[in-house]
C-alpha cells in the first residue's frame, strides 16, 4: 500500500517544484514552444500521479477491482503490492480521486462547449457584418476584412478557419507588417493552441485552489503568444512584427504606466527587441527528453514493485 502514498507525494512535489523551478528560469522566453512542451509534461504527471493512486487505491479496496487488474498478474506480483490489506483511508482516496477525474472531463466538457458557444455567437456576428455577396459560398474566403475604427486581427477557428483584420488595422500596419500579423495568427492556427488554452482554463477553472493548474493556465495564455511572435519573426524579422504590435495596440493604452488585460504586449515588444538569442540544440533537446520523464517517473514507480517480484 506504499505505492499509492508514494504516487500522491510524487505528485505533490511535483505541483510544488516545477513551476518555481519554471518560474526562476530565463530560457522559457527564448524558447516559448519548449517551455510549452516541459509545461504540458509537468501537468501530464500530476494528473498521471493522481491516475495511477486511484486505480491502485480502489484495487486495494474492493477485490473486484483489484481481480480485474492483476487478473494476468502471477500470485507474487499481487504480493508485492501488499494490497491484501487494505489502509482505511484507500476507498476514501479511491472516491476522492475519482470524482477529481469526473469533475475534471466535466469542466473540459463546459469550456469547450462554452468555446463553441462564443465561437458560434462570432461567426454570427461576422456574417452580419460581413454578408455574403449573391452567387458567395460560405467559407471560400479565409480572409475576412471588417470596417472599424479600431484597429484588430484575430483568428476564427472551426471547420472553416478565418482570419479578420479590421479597415483601421489595414491602414495602420504598413509594408509587410500586415504580413506578420498573417503569419502570427496562422502560427496559433496550425499548432492548434485553442486546444492547449482550453486544457488549461478547464483545470483552472476545475481546481482553482490547485496553484500549478492556474500557473498553467497562465504560462499558456503567454507561451502561445510568444511561440506564435517567433513564427512570424522567423518570416519576417523581429523588428517587423514588433512594430505590427505597437501599431495594433498604441491606442489601447498597454504602453502607459496603468496595467490593462493586453499588459503583455509590451514584454513582448521587448522580448522582440532585444533578440535574445536562442539556445543551442543541444541544449534543446535535453531540456526536451528531461521533461518527457516526468510522465515517465509515476509509471516506473508503478510497476517497480511488481518488475522487482518477477525478477
Amino acid at each position: 500500500m506504499m505505492v499509492p502514498v508514494a504516487l500522491l507525494l510524487l505528485g505533490a512535489l511535483t505541483a510544488v517544484l516545477a513551476p518555481r523551478m519554471l518560474a526562476r528560469a530565463d530560457w522559457p522566453e527564448r524558447e516559448p514552444v519548449v517551455a510549452l512542451w516541459v509545461w504540458q509534461c509537468v501537468v501530464a504527471g500530476v494528473l498521471l500521479c493522481c491516475a495511477l493512486s486511484m486505480t491502485l487505491s480502489a484495487a486495494a479496496a474492493w477485490q473486484a477491482v483489484r481481480g480485474h487488474l492483476f487478473a494476468p498478474a502471477p500470485h507474487a506480483v499481487v504480493e508485492a503490492y501488499a494490497l491484501q490489506a487494505p489502509a482505511p483511508w484507500a476507498a476514501a482516496t479511491a472516491v476522492t480521486l475519482a470524482c477529481g477525474g469526473v469533475w475534471t472531463a466535466a469542466m473540459l466538457t463546459r469550456e469547450i462547449a462554452l468555446a463553441r458557444a462564443r465561437r458560434s455567437g462570432r461567426r454570427s456576428e461576422l456574417l452580419e457584418r460581413a454578408p455574403l455577396l449573391p452567387g458567395e459560398e460560405p467559407g471560400a474566403d479565409r480572409l475576412v476584412v471588417l470596417e472599424g475604427e479600431r484597429p484588430d486581427a484575430w483568428w476564427l477557428p472551426g471547420q472553416a478557419p478565418r482570419l479578420v483584420i479590421t479597415t483601421a488595422a489595414l491602414r495602420r500596419l504598413k509594408g509587410r507588417q500586415l504580413d506578420a500579423v498573417l503569419a502570427h495568427e496562422q502560427g496559433h492556427a496550425q499548432a492548434r493552441h485553442d486546444w492547449l488554452l482550453h486544457c488549461s482554463g478547464a483545470l483552472a477553472a476545475g481546481f482553482p485552489q490547485v496553484r500549478v493548474f492556474a500557473a498553467f493556465r497562465d504560462e499558456m495564455h503567454r507561451l502561445v503568444e510568444l511561440a506564435a511572435d517567433d513564427v512570424a519573426s522567423r518570416r519576417f524579422g523581429r523588428l517587423t512584427i514588433a512594430l505590427a504590435l505597437v501599431e495594433l495596440n498604441e491606442d489601447r493604452g498597454v504602453f502607459g504606466p496603468c496595467p490593462t488585460p493586453q499588459a503583455h504586449v509590451p514584454q513582448r515588444v521587448h522580448r522582440l527587441l532585444s533578440a535574445r538569442p536562442r539556445l543551442t540544440a543541444g541544449r534543446r533537446l535535453r531540456l526536451t527528453a528531461t521533461a518527457a520523464l516526468v510522465p515517465v517517473i509515476p509509471v516506473l514507480v508503478t510497476f517497480v514493485p511488481g518488475l522487482r517480484a518477477l525478477g
